[in-house]
């Protein structure tokens, strides 16, 4: 045990759920984490390396968004959680039901084992996706005050239909049924940064299709960016601070199009 005491991170294998271990291990909090199958525990532990090898400061509970058993386990005696599992396909899926479903139940699954469990607050990792769609196009910013249209079929897909659905849902759940617990959501941009293995983020794609050719130009789209390590600080800021309870926080540097990044 730690003075500063235990943290569980959902979704272990993922990108930007990579960096918030590191830094939660660097600042010397006690990690926990999920993943679907513990068969991944070791190749995780690889990929993330040095105090992550440590068996005692990061352990490893298999659970799945879609099934309540493991959860329960994974989060009793944890003083926080930071909920980033999600899925974000690199391409549209057949059904919104492939997206939304998990999204928005998998959420509601964890909120729940929090609440049950004596959670201070989880920090639920969301997307400007959630923010700023469905509206075509405008100049002025875009706050967190403000909520994509998932009714606009015609603009939005279906990952950020998915990311405003799950997330209004937290917030519903959070004001019927959320008891002592408090939470709070980063709003991330298009996360790039440093890879650090095999699993990374669908927007490392924006990079790797203009390396590999796969992109046969510079198509007129962009994004609000953001870099991982970023993410993953403000992830621990909003986890702690006083006055983060309740808030929607935009994790998003300036807008680049493509051929900027190119």
């Amino acid at each position: 045990m730690t003075a500063k005491g235990i943290v569980l991170v959902s979704g272990g294998s993922g990108y930007i759920a990579g960096f918030c271990i590191r830094q939660l291990l660097d600042e010397g909090w006690n990690v926990r984490t999920t993943v679907r199958s513990l068969a991944r525990e070791a190749g995780v532990r690889a990929t993330l390396g040095g105090t992550a090898l440590d068996p005692a400061r990061l352990s490893f509970f298999a659970a799945d968004l879609m099934s309540d058993a493991g959860w329960v386990e994974a989060v009793r005696g944890a003083d926080y959680v930071l909920h980033v599992a999600s899925p974000i396909p690199a391409s549209n899926p057949k059904s919104d039901d492939e997206l939304v479903r998990p999204a928005r139940e998998g959420t509601l699954r964890v909120l729940k084992a929090a609440r049950d469990a004596g959670v201070k607050r989880v920090v639920v990792n969301s997307s400007t996706a959630a923010i700023c769609y469905g509206y075509g196009s405008r100049s002025k910013p875009y706050t967190e005050a403000e909520w994509s249209d998932a009714t606009n079929l015609s603009d939005t897909s279906a990952y950020e239909r998915s990311k405003t659905i799950a997330e209004r849902a937290a917030w519903d759940f959070m004001k019927t049924d959320g008891g002592a617990l408090e939470m709070t959501t980063v709003n991330p941009g298009a996360v790039l940064g440093p890879v650090l293995g095999k699993d990374y983020s669908a927007s490392i794609e924006i990079v790797k299709k203009l390396l590999d050719g796969s992109v046969p130009g510079c198509p007129r789209m962009g994004w609000p960016l953001v870099d991982a390590r970023d993410i993953a600080d403000l992830h621990l800021r909003a986890m702690t601070h006083p006055a983060g309870a309740g808030q929607r926080f935009l994790g998003a540097g300036g807008f680049l199009w493509m051929q900027s990044v190119a």
